[in-house]
């Protein structure tokens, strides 16, 4: 791969849409923690360097730094928000907090724009930023012009041209930024001359010549949800290496309704080695009595693990061999990447070491895509379209949807109230804004009436999102219609359920799972 952008992650949380937004123009990119070396980011060999935003002030005494020899390495970088203040602090500049009458900006701002420099070739002169920042630039390093400003703050972008450094008080990752992707595009290919060789086909290609020659004449066994990311991956791995691939369906009593002979008809139509095991006792038995969600989920990925181990034994796969899974961008930064907070762990990232410890090497592929772009790569494979817009569903399942213990009576009830929520959704053609949707239900119960008697019943929630990447989601405005005919239909056809109510929190600051 010829061309990568390097993206500093100092905490911020759009990170990963600015890696998103750089693919999007066609160039690849990754992020690595702040702490990356000096040696590591010329071995790295990038075109350009993109500082994140962060929630720290660069003046204090512990905030995150770079080694200033990063100027000195003759690549263009851009520091946005705290990466903008950062590159002002540590050239000569002057930070502080913002007073009452200095620029302490948050959500969208009339900014203008000098339109002679590279950043801004091409765009109107004025447009609406999105800004989020306490502190101000008092003072700018020596070299950098104003190319940016607010009413409230005369240095919302600064310029060094000559050396190809550019930063920005806000940011043009998201969204509400007009214009804010062309300014990243500007970045990419006026500043740093990227020729946009980033494509789903060259991906594939390059991906399926690497796991050839990696895996050599090994066999593979892939973990197979039957979801998007594991059914692209065996598309992949089968490309890559054909009938020694076995694919394991592990259905673990935690699936939606008729969802295992759903994934077992769907893949039978493959020319693979498909193989189905039926666990649902073994992990309901582990999962007794277990409510705190992380438990949950350790117990799952740990017991996947070791139902994988047995079924490689009994095909013969060896520790000659591989292991895949479908693990991707999100469940890697989730799960704790680096100095990252653990959100949620998910299940691919919690094999027990000795189940590891049975195979040549866990195959992870995908673990630096998101999902839009693994649904662009399942579409490059030529997999059918109801396969590569399946929207998500977890590994740990229905196990995660329950709030509190697991058991078969709380999967039953919810397996009937989510079939309907899914039923009448694909019925009213709501399913082009619902990106995932899905039932939960809670711990919680609460006074109704029913043939004018007294319930305390189960509360049932709702929960739909619109998004492309799931690493943030709006909730989805479903028609209330549709709503109440979900709601009228579940207290009817659903014994013990009394109450319907409707999630209607954005990710951040809430996830899109419950637990």
């Amino acid at each position: 791969m010829a061309e990568k952008i390097l993206v500093l992650d100092f905490g911020g949380q759009y990170n990963q849409l600015i890696a998103r937004r750089v693919r999007e123009c066609n160039v690849y990119c990754e992020i690595k923690p702040y702490t990356m070396t000096l040696e590591e980011i010329k071995s790295f060999a990038p075109i350009g360097i993109i500082f994140t935003g962060g929630p720290n002030s660069v003046y204090l005494e512990n905030a995150p730094q770079v080694d200033p020899g990063i100027f000195e390495l003759g690549v263009p970088i851009l520091g946005i928000c705290y990466g903008c203040q950062l590159m002002a602090h540590t050239l000569g500049g002057q930070v502080t907090a913002a007073q009452e009458d200095t620029a302490r900006e948050y959500g969208k701002t009339e900014t203008y724009y000098d339109t002679r420099v590279k950043l801004f070739k091409g765009l109107p002169e004025k447009g609406i930023s999105w800004m989020s920042h306490g502190d101000y630039m008092a003072k700018v390093p020596e070299g950098f012009t104003l190319v940016g400003h607010t009413d409230a703050c005369p240095n919302a972008a600064i310029a060094d041209e000559k050396r190809g450094f550019y930063g920005v008080q806000f940011h043009p990752e998201v969204s509400h930024t007009q214009n804010g992707t062309r300014m990243l595009r500007n970045f990419l290919y006026e500043v740093c001359h990227a020729k946009g060789e980033w494509t789903m086909d060259d991906f594939c290609k390059r991906t399926v010549a690497q796991l050839r020659e990696e895996i050599g004449g090994g066999r593979v066994l892939l973990a197979l949800s039957g979801g998007v990311d594991s059914s692209v991956l065996a598309a992949l791995l089968a490309e890559a290496v054909g009938d020694r691939l076995t694919c394991v369906f592990v259905d673990h009593g935690c699936m939606r309704k008729n969802e295992g002979d759903e994934v077992e008809a769907a893949f039978s139509k493959w020319n693979i080695h498909f193989v189905r095991v039926e666990a649902q006792e073994r992990f309901l038995s582990k999962l007794a009595g277990v409510s705190d969600p992380q438990q949950k989920r350790r117990i799952i990925g740990a017991e996947f693990g070791y139902v994988f181990l047995d079924e490689a034994m009994k095909f013969g796969i060896t520790k000659e061999d591989f292991f895949a899974q479908g693990t991707i961008y999100p469940d890697v930064i989730e799960s704790g990447a680096g100095d990252a907070d653990v959100i949620k762990s998910h299940h691919n990232k919690l094999l027990p070491a000795e189940v590891v410890a049975q195979f040549k090497k866990v195959l992870e592929p995908l673990d630096h895509l998101f999902k839009d772009e693994i649904r662009q790569l399942g579409r490059e494979l030529g997999l059918p379209e109801y396969l590569v817009s399946r929207q998500p569903f977890p590994g740990p399942g229905l196990a995660i949807r329950i709030l509190g213990d697991v058991t078969a009576d709380k999967l039953a009830i919810l397996r009937e109230a989510d079939a309907i929520f899914r039923e009448e959704i694909a019925n009213s053609g709501c399913t082009e804004i619902c990106s995932q949707y899905f039932a939960v239900l809670t711990n919680a119960k609460s006074v109704g009436v029913m043939g004018d008697g007294r319930t305390y019943e189960n509360t049932l929630v709702l929960r739909s999102v619109t998004t492309s990447d799931f690493m943030t989601a709006d909730w989805t405005r479903i028609p209330y219609d549709v709503l109440d005919r979900v709601s009228v239909r579940i207290v009817n056809e659903v014994p013990h359920i009394n109450r319907v109510c409707y999630d209607i929190t954005s990710k951040p600051p809430a996830t899109v799972e419950w637990e």
